[in-house]
Parts: C-alpha cells; sequence; structure tokens
C-alpha cells in the first residue's frame, strides 16, 4: 500500500476554521466579522485568523500534521470582559468539535493557549486576546 502525497494542512484548517466562526450565529452576534485580512476602519469586535504553524504528526502508514493556529480576538471594550467572551465562544465552537478540512481527515482540535493584552499604542484602549489551537489531520487517501 503507497502512502498519499503530503499536502499542507495549513490552508485547508484556516478555511475550515473560518467556515466554522462565520457560520455560527451566536459568535457573530457578538462580533462585527471573522477575518483573514482586516480592512482599515473595520469596526470592533472582530475576529482575525492569524498565524499557523504546521508540524509533521505521521504515522508508518500515513502522512499527518499537527497544525497550531492563533485566533486574534479585537475589541475596544474597557477592559477585557467582552474579548473574553468571544473568546469564549471560539472554545465552545472548536475545542473537541469536528471540522471538515479539505483533502484531509480530521482528527482532533485541542486548545493550546490564551492570553489577555492591551495594545500599547496610543491611545492604549484596544483589548487583545491571542487565542490558539491545535488542529490534527491526516492526509486523505
Amino acid at each position: 500500500m503507497s502512502m498519499p502525497v503530503a499536502a499542507s494542512a495549513i490552508l485547508p484548517v484556516q478555511d475550515a476554521v473560518l467556515a466554522v466562526l462565520q457560520g455560527d450565529s451566536a459568535l457573530m452576534d457578538l462580533i462585527e466579522g471573522v477575518f483573514d485580512w482586516v480592512r482599515e476602519k473595520q469596526p470592533y469586535p472582530y475576529v482575525v485568523i492569524g498565524e499557523a504553524i504546521e508540524t509533521p504528526d505521521n504515522t508508518h502508514d500515513s502522512h499527518g500534521s499537527q497544525t497550531v493556529v492563533t485566533l486574534h480576538v479585537w475589541s475596544k471594550y474597557r477592559g477585557y470582559s467582552q474579548a473574553l467572551r468571544v473568546a469564549s465562544r471560539l472554545r465552545a465552537l472548536l475545542e473537541h468539535r469536528p471540522l471538515t478540512v479539505a483533502g484531509h481527515k480530521h482528527v482532533a482540535t485541542y486548545f493550546v493557549s490564551q492570553q489577555t493584552l492591551t495594545d500599547p499604542e496610543p491611545p492604549g484602549d484596544i483589548r487583545h486576546v491571542p487565542i490558539s489551537f491545535r488542529v490534527l489531520t491526516q492526509v486523505q487517501a
């Protein structure tokens, strides 16, 4: 039995995450959108699909990947409560939930970390919560 050719999972994982988030009405009630590119003067709050790191997760008979994708919640609300409510919804949508990843079999999605940050640039009123997930996939035969 020959193994299928390994294909990067980053773009298919990003597309799968984007589809889940944009398709959730409860999340969309909390934010002004989910983007992989943000236009200038985008109203707050919103979520950006950010950086991803892919590492191999092969077995003796299949190619697989671990893709850690970071989502960025941006808010101008005073304090972190708004951004953390959004981050909580992201966890509810992604952690241990199935994803449809084109060309790949979704194995699992795990929460990795989240952090609260305040943008130091004046006026210093932007809240930022990066939240990361590890998505395990195998290349489909």
